[in-house]
């Protein structure tokens, strides 16, 4: 392991920590003992102490007993940010359970594999998309839907015709304070979310889940096939929970904007889980609203705010920014792409703020790589994160380089998921044995400095990262496939000013199409099956693609060239 980064280790922090030996749940149900009057989540003027969470939370928790919800059964939860995530999350672990969280953007047809994968026992989802939850639902045999659904509506969570709210703009009203008729599901029960958090919280059984047992089960896509669930622990994600509270320089008066999804590992992880263990304030905004987000950080004296670096950009395009008051923030940093240099330097001048960047996959429950706040190297991963061992291997040869060599970039701790849901195979294939740890193979290639700061040069595997959102080509070429005018799809990336990047498929028409469909016909189509971030934003007819001797569709040479052009 190699120690040069320890010369830039915040010095209040020790190199390795021992995390509590308790579930996550322990984390909020302590803090509802210690500041039961403090506000735990803001969503828009509404504020939920420590005890009306965990109140919601145990309530909910029985309603999930009573549908027949038990121990280390799967429970998916659909929805953007809010209250109710937090709460059904929480509520999920004290029914000794495992969440399940479901991207809100995925389709009908994405949302099959997430109900019969991890034979998911009950789901609980935001009103507006529960139709699409059915309709997937509908499409599978008996024996594998889902039967028990909570639905909750945005406006559960706030009073939208509170005076604080009377200048949302009309789009915002429409999408939160739009009531939907309950869905029905044959056979099946459905239940309100006032009504499920009224369960009777006498009725709970003993929570007996401790460190060894599974708690989340988020999915990640691949180069191949359909998304794969990540097993985490409560003690992986209680590592990083506690982690990056520390690593943050956290107290119990934190104020953290959570703004980045919560489905994904480092909203969940790095802002949620960590806000809660630490004790701190929630404001939780359910999209990202350049607008808004300047509001609360002005009004709710935002202190931490972990982003995707788009965020930032447009925050700071804002026609209004003049009017927010960002003082009250001593910490902000994120991942999912490269910060701009330029950008990074804006904050640092003019707000004394260091953006610290950092890096991490769902298999590593958010930061494997994070910058020492005191100590940042721009458009660097960062040092590994506490009690993380990261080296760079050859990947042909698994030895690890020599300083400043490229090679693959592996990761051994305990934030590390166990494997792959019901995929041993993959679970093989991702892990490698050195110096008799277990570390997991990243597929990501990079170097390490002399300082033994971490830096990202390719990608071993196929991935498109649209404004922080991965998504993996072999997936939107299946679902493409769907399409009956597609013979074949090659999925690429093409520059976007704004997102980074962007999908592009380049698609040969099955003979008996050719000149009846267009390709913004093939990008409505994929928009209406495919989660926003995800869907291709270019598609280009070819009479063929480029194929190696054995078949193979060559998509590097797609790329090159796509690289090429763009440039």
């Amino acid at each position: 392991m190699n120690s040069a980064h320890f010369k830039f280790w915040p010095k209040r922090l020790p190199h390795t920590i021992t995390a509590p030996a308790t579930s996550l749940w322990h984390n909020l149900a302590v803090n509802a003992l210690r500041f039961p009057d403090k506000p735990a989540l803001v969503f828009f003027e509404r504020a939920l102490t420590y005890a009306q969470v965990m109140q919601q939370a145990e309530g909910l928790a029985a309603t999930l007993h009573r549908m027949g919800v038990q121990k280390g059964d799967r429970v998916a939860l659909i929805m953007q940010n809010s209250p109710q995530w937090v709460i059904a999350h929480f509520a999920i672990l004290r029914a000794n359970a495992v969440v399940v969280p479901v991207n809100p953007m995925n389709r009908a047809e994405e949302l099959k594999h997430y109900i019969t994968d991890p034979d998911t026992k009950a789901a609980i989802v935001a009103a507006d998309l529960a139709p699409e939850l059915i309709k997937a639902n509908d499409q599978l045999e008996p024996a594998e839907q889902l039967k028990k659904l909570v639905v909750t509506h945005y406006s559960d969570g706030f009073d939208i015709n509170a005076d604080a709210n009377k200048d949302m703009s009309a789009a915002w009203r429409d999408w939160l304070g739009t009531r939907h008729a309950l869905p029905v599901i044959d056979g099946g029960e459905v239940v309100s979310w006032q009504d499920a958090i009224a369960g009777n919280a006498q009725d709970l059984p003993p929570h007996t889940v401790g460190p060894a047992d599974m708690s989340v089960l988020p999915y990640t896509s691949g180069t191949t096939g359909l998304p794969k669930g990540c097993m985490h622990t409560h003690a992986s994600i209680m590592h990083n929970a506690v982690a990056s509270s520390l690593w943050g320089n956290s107290t119990f008066e934190n104020v953290n904007l959570s703004v980045v999804p919560m489905f994904h590992i480092t909203g969940m992880v790095s802002v949620m889980h960590a806000t809660i263990y630490g004790g701190g304030t929630l404001v939780i905004m359910p999209r990202w609203d350049r607008e808004l987000a300047g509001r609360l950080i002005s009004h709710w004296r935002v202190t931490h705010w972990t982003n995707i670096p788009t965020m930032v950009i447009d925050l700071l395009g804002s026609p209004n920014f003049q009017k927010f008051d960002l003082s009250s923030l001593v910490y902000i940093g994120g991942g999912g792409a490269a910060m701009p240099q330029a950008v990074a330097q804006r904050l640092l001048e003019q707000y004394g703020l260091s953006y610290a960047e950092g890096y991490g996959l769902t298999e590593t429950a958010a930061p494997s790589h994070s910058n020492p706040y005191d100590a940042t190297k721009q458009q660097c991963l960062g040092v590994p994160f506490v009690n993380c061992d990261a080296r760079v291997i050859d990947p042909i040869t698994m030895k690890e380089v020599a300083q400043g060599e490229q090679g693959e970039i592996i990761m051994s701790g305990p934030q590390i998921f166990q494997g792959y849901w019901k995929r041993p195979d993959a679970t093989a294939q991702a892990f490698i044995e050195i110096d008799g740890k277990r570390f997991f193979r990243s597929g990501d290639l990079g170097h390490v400095d002399e300082d033994g700061y971490f830096f990202i040069t390719d990608r071993l595997k196929r991935m498109i990262n649209a404004s922080g959102f991965k998504v993996w080509p072999a997936e939107v070429e299946a679902l493409m496939f769907k399409h009956p005018a597609v013979q074949e799809a090659c999925v690429i990336s093409t520059n976007d000013a704004y997102r980074g990047e962007s999908v592009k498929a380049v698609v040969v028409l099955r003979a008996a199409f050719k000149g009846k469909v267009s390709e913004d016909e093939i990008i409505t189509w994929c928009k209406d099956n495919m989660a926003a971030y995800k869907y291709p934003r270019v598609v280009q007819f070819v009479d063929a693609l480029p194929k190696s001797g054995s078949g193979k569709v060559m998509w590097r040479a797609l790329q090159e060239s796509e690289n090429a052009r763009s440039a």
